[in-house]
């Protein structure tokens, strides 16, 4: 009853049918498809043979068969957190990432029998020696050389294993919390320093100005008393000129024997010495003329000189000199 489906065939097409089926077979094992970024190793009899790029591939069938899929695009291995010790004993938590790419797909899967987990050793046990031989605020400051030196290492570690190691992170670097506390107020007292510098800095520049204000200040007042000084000198030597001209000529008349210039002279001091006793503040006695015809003398021998000087109608003639009047002195309380 098995058999009743091939009962109507002959032995020989039942021998047909099951060649078509093995060469179909043969065929699909021997075609293999490659995806884009990998890459296969081909095995002859248990043996390296070569590998198979991506794209569409064939193998010998039965003789040939697909060894290790390997990735060869990059890729990240995340490095587990680990504790390490630094130069100065100080306990640090460090955890860190590595990016590596496999260039040999053949090497990478018969030298070394499992790649990721040796580049996780291998970084792991790299990061304690870099960090060992640093100290804390070394290793605190300095990521990049840390992530420098680790690269240069693992690179050449992994390169026998066809691979290269790209990259090398530190991604967090955690000190102990006594410590991180220390570290904390040690970086608050340098800021409080730093913010007493700059307002001392302040302060002094401040002071500086003010300084340079009072400086220009007392020089711009310096000039102006020297301007002024300069300007009353000058007044007082012309002041003293014309004294000395009018001076000078009154003792050119006196000399010509014209002595209404004299009494004019004369006149003018005693007034302007009756004015400055009669507006003293403090002058509760003045002292005045008690004949008023003393007086009227002083100022007729002014008007005498004055028609002695310019004439009776208006134009200067000179006239005989005359004596003024005697000036009668009294006094009266007021």
């Amino acid at each position: 009853m098995q058999f009743g489906a091939f009962s109507g065939f002959s032995g020989f097409d039942i021998f047909v049918i099951v060649l078509v089926l093995v060469v179909v077979v043969t065929i699909a094992m021997g075609v293999r498809t490659v995806p884009q970024g990998y890459a296969y190793t081909v095995e002859r009899f248990g043996r390296y043979s070569r590998t198979l790029t991506p794209g569409l591939g064939l193998i010998v069938p039965y003789m040939d068969q697909i060894g290790k899929r390997v990735n060869v695009m990059e890729q990240v291995l995340d490095i587990p957190s680990q504790e390490a010790f630094t130069r100065d004993n100080a306990g640090v938590t460090i955890d860190a990432a590595a990016f590596y790419q496999v260039l040999d797909p053949a090497r990478a899967s018969y030298e070394v029998s499992d790649l990721s987990q040796a580049l996780l050793v291998l970084t792991m046990t790299n990061i304690r020696t870099v960090v060992g031989s640093m100290d804390l605020d070394q290793l605190l400051s300095h990521r990049d050389e840390i992530n420098e030196r680790l690269l240069r290492v693992m690179d050449a570690a992994a390169s026998p294993w066809g691979a290269k190691v790209t990259r090398v992170e530190i991604k967090d670097i955690l000190p102990p919390q006594d410590l991180a506390g220390a570290m904390a107020r040690q970086m608050k007292a340098e800021r409080e320093k730093r913010a007493a510098v700059l307002e001392a800095e302040g302060l002094r520049q401040a002071e500086i100005l003010r300084a340079e204000g009072e400086k220009q200040s007392q020089i711009l007042s310096a000039e102006g008393r020297r301007e002024a000084a300069f300007r009353d000198a000058e007044a007082r030597e012309r002041l003293a000129e014309a004294e000395a001209k009018a001076t000078s000529m009154v003792s050119d008349a006196i000399t010509s024997g014209d002595l209404a210039a004299a009494n004019f002279i004369v006149a003018e001091k005693y007034i302007d010495a009756i004015r400055s006793l009669a507006t003293a503040p403090n002058q509760k006695v003045v002292i005045v003329p008690i004949e008023a015809a003393g007086l009227a003398g002083t100022l007729g021998g002014i008007a005498e000189l004055t028609k002695s000087v310019f004439g009776g109608d208006g134009s200067a003639a000179p006239k005989s000199p005359r004596s003024v009047p005697a000036v009668t002195k009294g006094t009266e309380r007021s």
